[in-house]
């Protein structure tokens, strides 16, 4: 127990930020890095000796954190309905982030925000995270190729959407 104490202090910080590149929220970041830590540990059985612990342990974050983003998108979606019917009484609360410091930090995550989730994901993890290409690879669960393609198009995007600010969104 006392090792896998170690484990987590020692990635914790990373699997967070990975967490957060994906949900977008604090909150959910959290608890995602949580639930991951805690399947990782029920899964240490699993884990194949000699291999990367970092890129596995990401992994296992990263898919906890998609799942709380596509349940995040299902709970708006219901909240959205709830809104439009005449007399539902209270107002959704907001599913908007806490603002951010700095206009230019917020332009860009603003504009990261509005990319395809596959690119965002690979533009979080290897720019804002540093996680290498193959530490990406391993935490998106796709080829050290497919990072550098989604890379390539994402930073496209991203450039356009920067250049656009968002005025048509």
């Amino acid at each position: 127990m006392d090792a896998y104490e170690e484990i987590v202090r020692r990635h914790q910080t990373t699997a967070f930020r990975v967490a957060y590149a994906i949900c977008g929220s604090r909150e959910d970041a959290e608890e995602a890095a949580q639930d991951g830590f805690v399947k990782a540990y029920r899964a240490l059985a699993r884990f194949r000796s000699g291999a990367p612990l970092r890129p596995w342990l990401l992994r296992i974050v990263a898919n906890e954190a998609r799942n709380r983003r596509v349940a995040q998108g299902r709970r708006a979606g219901l909240i959205e309905r709830l809104q439009r019917v005449p007399g539902s009484g209270e107002a959704a609360p907001s599913l908007e982030p806490g603002l951010l410091a700095g206009a230019e930090r917020g332009e860009l995550l603003a504009a990261l925000a509005r990319l395809p989730a596959h690119s965002r994901e690979a533009i979080a993890c290897t720019y804002l995270l540093g996680l290498s290409e193959a530490e990406t690879a391993a935490a998106l669960s796709c080829r050290p190729g497919t990072v550098k393609s989604r890379l390539s198009r994402g930073l496209a995007r991203l450039r356009a959407e920067l250049e656009r600010g968002g005025d048509d969104g």
